[in-house]
């Protein structure tokens, strides 16, 4: 159907009569007639009675007045809601956050920075770090937070993206105690009795770590998985649970690790020190966005890359 369509079957059904509704629309008759008949053939019913002088309403005509008033009305105030509705989204920051910093660094961060200014809303997907990059490959988000290791680069072209560094965590490997708050399970570079591992699946940003840095003096020290999953909360669960070793980041286990629930399960050198960094496209963003990069990046102690 075109819209054009239902302007001209209100034209007929005020004027009643198809050379003065032609003649309104800017057309001849024929062609006017022809898409009043175009209407009625898209509906299948008849919409006007032709029998009369002049022409009349049929009762589906009557009824159909009221949709088509309706319609047209709903179409004009479109460009209004779509304007509406994209300074909304262009007002909105849109963030991608791996699950571990979702809950525990972001809501902080972002607390403190709203003390500075006010901030507009913030839409939160919380997912892996390999649904993450692609989220910010996709251009669905318009920032991602994340732990990185300048040794491991990720999916992210430094080319395309750039980033600043709004925070530091460690990554601990700690075990549930044992008898005398040992770990029950512990690392030894010497090898030794074998330690069952809690590890992360190939999604996880944190896994991917792990595996670039430690896989090799885990091989030597004789680490065996012995449950894999992408969340960190959950192998934090497990290790609790005194089920193996598990790389955890500080800031998810500190009150863990004050209360002696979990203890390190080897010494400094197995520890991985990372950064926190928040990544957006080259490209420019929306002005809510631009500002608040500018506003992150202009902190006291930041660097950027």
């Amino acid at each position: 159907m075109n819209l054009t369509w239902l302007e001209d079957f209100l034209s007929l059904a005020r004027c009643g009569n198809f050379s003065r509704a032609a003649t309104e629309r800017h057309m001849t008759q024929p062609a006017f007639s022809r898409r009043v008949r175009a209407l009625e053939e898209w509906l299948g019913v008849a919409l006007f009675d032709r029998s009369t002088h002049p022409v009349t309403l049929t009762d589906t005509g009557q009824w159909f007045q009221s949709v088509a008033q309706d319609m047209l009305a709903r179409v004009a105030r479109v460009p209004d809601e779509a304007r509406a509705v994209a300074d909304a989204s262009s007002a909105t920051l849109r963030f991608a956050s791996t699950h571990a910093l979702s809950f525990t660094f972001l809501p902080d961060w972002l607390r403190k920075l709203e003390t500075a200014a006010a901030m507009g809303p913030v839409q939160l997907v919380s997912d892996v770090m390999h649904q993450c990059e692609a989220l910010m490959q996709q251009g669905r988000v318009q920032f991602l937070l994340c732990h990185w290791h300048a040794q491991v680069p990720g999916r992210l072209d430094p080319a395309a993206y750039r980033s600043v560094q709004v925070g530091s965590d460690t990554l601990v490997p700690v075990s549930a105690p044992g008898k005398g708050g040992q770990a029950a399970h512990r690392l030894s570079a010497s090898g030794g009795k074998r330690a069952p591992l809690l590890a992360y699946s190939s999604e996880s940003g944190l896994g991917r770590i792990v595996r670039a840095l430690r896989s090799g003096p885990l091989e030597k020290a004789g680490g065996e998985a012995v449950f894999t999953a992408h969340l960190a909360s959950v192998l934090r669960t497990m290790a609790l649970d005194g089920r193996g070793v598990a790389w955890l980041p500080q800031s998810l286990i500190a009150d863990d690790l004050k209360d002696k629930r979990l203890v390190a399960a080897g010494d400094a050198a197995w520890r991985i020190d990372l950064e926190i960094r928040l990544f957006r496209s080259q490209a420019a963003a929306p002005p809510a966005a631009e500002n608040f990069w500018r506003r992150v990046v202009g902190l006291p102690g930041r660097q950027r890359a």
